[in-house]
């Protein structure tokens, strides 16, 4: 057994069934075994490697298995460092396989030399480049365990040439089934870490708790619906964390925060006299720069890594665990003390803020203006698509109007983005990857037109794949959140914002895509349906009011 075919063998020893890549010379050996050997792994051409790496970090996050990706040395190594980065702050597990030159030429000048590992070394939880081929099953066993133990993150292997073509022992061939999911192996936490935090929670009078994406990761919705509930308490949430408690939920505010929150619910959470941060680093979009809530609020924090714990806030009680697992021992606690169990009155007072934020809604949902309002956008799509569709938000336009405005009905992984690093070019890439990952659910892209042209040229991989995703562009000329911030805090300096207006419906359908091209607002949540229900790619090119010129949820425009 080569390398080449002993990496095939170890990718499917830990459950892996889908890569997204890239060729390259310096692959060809890995590409060959896997075109020789008989598995159950199919390989997902990319038009970029980029994209290959957002679709592996989309693939992980609904599936909660390790997203894999994999492209050549030199541009290929360079091209797929943008989803590495994502990923390991989103605490997603992707792991990105680069093939490498010679080690034995290493220094002499070879075509696509590089440094990979010193390259990946700030970018992911554990990186290697494996110089002998008899110690790949080690390293790729480490990757996976480094990938999905603790705070999940991602990983990069590099792969030579030579050890590719290297020898092999066969028995060496065996994985940890538990590092083929991920959070693996879940830590506890302290019980009186948890007594306290209850304490402490049931001696506020208004406490909030504020969810990131932690719940979601460690899979412990059913438990805290089960404390929110008995204990009557707000929930707000970050991007990152919607799906943590159904947004229809009763004491569910929504999402707070400098992107997604409004002023009805930046207003609520500063009422509060106590924060439970669950799941979340409390950086500086959740808390709008650290000033909601105040550096005088009482703060209690869960969070599996200890580092995000007082990183920011004085903490009164830091419990480090696993999110699941610190809210099942809560509801233990409280199980034998039922008298603990107040009633903080959350849902009443949830029940005002969240009319506030729906009275100012409707009205631009319901606008017959042109240039379409987003919130008309957003209306049509809650209108069409079935509560457990998938919905991938880019994080120009499109993420702070979906985050909060597209009302959420349930509880689990059903909306996105990119919101670690917020590059611009993900959403086409990762509902790829998200509809690999589930392709029994409708699969929805949204994009501005600025990252409609950074991967545009992955229509073509939803064409050739048959995927049956909608996209949808909103379509304004302009790099719309940096002109927005030119006008609230440069007084309206705009330098080098404004670009060409593409018809991209035209575009689309050079590649294959139905496509549809909308600017009466009348008729935009018909194109919508028709788009949603038609059985392969589609997308609709929606000609959109410019974030500059509207009332975007976002605070320090609002401000």
């Amino acid at each position: 057994m080569n390398g080449a075919e002993a990496l095939v063998r170890m990718l499917e020893a830990h459950g892996v069934r889908h890569i997204f890549g890239l060729c390259g010379d310096t692959t060809l050996p890995f590409y060959d075994a896997l075109y020789r050997l008989d598995h159950k792994i199919e390989h997902i051409l990319t038009r970029d490697e980029r994209s290959a790496s957002y679709m592996a970090d989309a693939y992980a996050r609904v599936t909660n298995k390790v997203g894999v990706c994999e492209g050549p040395s030199g541009g290929g190594a360079t091209y797929i460092l943008p989803g590495l980065i994502e990923a390991s702050e989103s605490s997603v597990p992707i792991l990105a396989i680069t093939s490498d030159v010679n080690v034995s030429s290493r220094g002499h000048y070879p075509l696509t030399e590089l440094d990979q590992e010193g390259l990946m070394r700030p970018l992911t939880k554990w990186n290697a480049v494996i110089p002998k081929s008899d110690m790949l099953p080690d390293m790729v066993r480490t990757a996976f365990r480094k990938m999905t133990t603790g705070r999940p993150g991602s990983a990069h292997l590099g792969l030579p040439i030579d050890v590719q073509r290297g020898p092999v022992d066969p028995d060496q061939i065996w994985a940890d089934p538990h590092h083929s999911t991920y959070p693996a192996y879940p830590a506890g936490p302290d019980l009186g870490g948890i007594e306290a935090a209850l304490e402490a929670i049931l001696s506020a009078k208004f406490p909030i708790i504020v969810c990131g994406g932690g719940i979601i990761i460690a899979g412990g919705e059913a438990e805290f619906k089960k404390l929110v509930e008995r204990l009557d308490i707000t929930v707000a949430t970050t991007v990152s964390g919607q799906g943590s408690l159904a947004e229809t939920h009763p004491n569910c505010l929504g999402v707070v925060g400098s992107n997604g929150g409004v002023p009805a619910t930046r207003d609520f959470m500063a009422q509060a006299d106590l924060v439970v941060f669950i799941g979340c680093r409390a950086g500086s979009v959740t808390t709008e720069r650290w000033r909601v809530p105040n550096k005088q609020t009482r703060i209690v924090h869960i969070d599996s890594d200890a580092e995000v714990i007082s990183a920011s806030y004085q903490t009164e009680v830091g419990v480090v665990s696993d999110a699941r697992l610190a809210l099942a021992a809560m509801n233990k606690l409280l199980d034998g003390n039922a008298e603990k169990s107040p009633g903080f009155g959350g849902a009443a007072a949830v029940a005002v803020a969240v009319e506030k934020k729906w009275a100012a809604f409707r009205p631009l949902a319901a606008s017959g203006d042109r240039p379409i309002k987003p919130e008309r956008t957003i209306a049509a799509l809650r209108a069409v698509l079935d509560d457990d569709a998938i919905i991938v938000a880019d994080p120009g336009t499109p993420c702070p109007y979906v985050s909060a405005f597209y009302e959420l009905r349930t509880s689990g992984r059903t909306l996105f983005s990119n919101r670690a690093h917020g590059a611009l070019g993900y959403s086409m890439s990762a509902a790829m990857g998200a509809w690999v990952g589930r392709p029994d659910k409708k699969v929805v892209a949204m994009m501005g037109d600025g990252s409609f042209g950074f991967t545009c040229g992955e229509l073509e991989t939803a064409v050739r794949m048959k995927m049956p995703i909608t996209f949808i562009v909103f379509s304004n000329a302009v790099y719309g959140w940096i002109k927005a911030g030119q006008r609230a805090g440069f007084g309206e300096r705009y330098f080098s914002v404004d670009f060409n207006r593409s018809d991209h419906a035209a575009i689309a359908t050079a590649f294959g895509v139905k496509s549809w091209k909308v600017e009466d607002p009348e008729k935009l949540q018909q194109v919508l349906k028709e788009a949603v229900a038609h059985d392969g790619p589609t997308l609709v090119d929606i000609i959109s009011q410019p974030l500059n010129e509207a009332a975007a949820p976002v605070s320090e425009w609002i401000a």
